[in-house]
């Protein structure tokens, strides 16, 4: 038999009961914002979770939510029921927001079939959607969830966008894998992100909390593969272009092309067109 010590599970015991109820619960969490998709784009669901009553769908998510809040009650700036009412009242322009971003994904990507492929399976999309959703509940003053909805969103995707950051309507990510945008990020209209762009902060200073640490990305930027834009002051202006593994800290002109200059150098074709080499020992 394994002798434990005492006073460490002492420790424990004194910090389960602490937390209890106090957190939201990680896998409801992931189980409430994978069944909101469900009842929002009916194409998601699968056989067994597929049902034709959406009133009673509705209403069962209503309360699962209020569930899921009621370890935060106490920190809540409104009482859980009235929290859950408010967001629901903001769930039809959220869709609507949706079907732009999924329209957008549509009509820039040559891959996508049609809406229904983009928003059944391209993590981009999902992971936009569960942005939006915890965005809305982080301006509705709920805390820790928000954040605990876009990590499970990351989980899934590689993608990880903070509910703070600020997003315009007609979003597209590309592929998605290793995307990151943070907290104070503000991104246009109709702006278009291929995988591994970082749009990040310069400074990670816990002092820095409050400010505006990452960049600003104006209407209608493309900003393609593994492109790194950081600090706050930092402005993309409109229309411009960033280009692949381009490394940017500064502001740039609307219209602009930041791009990588690459050098090329023709390879040789036989050991017979090199020059001789003489090695000095």
């Amino acid at each position: 038999m394994i002798v434990a010590n005492s006073s460490f599970l002492d420790h424990l015991q004194a910090q389960r009961t602490q937390y209890r109820y106090k957190l939201p619960s990680r896998p409801d969490a992931g189980r409430f914002i994978d069944q909101l998709m469900r009842l929002l784009f009916p194409v998601t669901q699968d056989c067994q979770s597929a049902s034709q009553h959406v009133e009673e769908t509705y209403q069962k998510i209503h309360q699962q939510f209020i569930h899921l809040l009621q370890p935060l009650a106490s920190t809540l700036p409104a009482s859980p029921e009235i929290i859950t009412d408010q967001f629901f009242e903001q769930l039809p322009a959220i869709y609507d927001n949706l079907l732009l971003d999924a329209h957008a994904i549509v009509d820039n990507d040559p891959a996508a079939i049609g809406i229904e492929e983009v928003v059944a399976v391209y993590p981009g999309f999902y992971a936009i959607s569960v942005y939006r959703i915890a965005h809305e509940l982080l301006r509705l003053n709920v805390p820790l969830l928000p954040r605990m909805l876009t990590e499970y969103a990351h989980g899934h995707t590689g993608i990880d966008i903070h509910p703070g950051a600020q997003i315009g309507r007609s979003f597209f990510i590309d592929h998605g894998t290793g995307v990151v945008i943070g907290e104070t990020t503000i991104i246009g209209t109709n702006v278009k992100v291929y995988q591994g762009v970082t749009l990040g902060a310069t400074h990670v200073a816990k002092s820095m909390a409050q400010k505006k640490r990452h960049p600003t990305i104006e209407n209608n930027v493309v900003i393609y593969a593994n492109a790194t834009i950081l600090g706050g002051r930092t402005v993309v202006g409109h229309d411009s272009v960033i280009g692949g593994n381009v490394w940017l800290t500064s502001s740039v002109e609307p219209y602009s092309l930041v791009y990588n200059q690459h050098q090329t150098d023709v390879r040789l074709k036989s050991l017979e067109d090199a020059e001789p080499i003489n090695f000095v020992i």
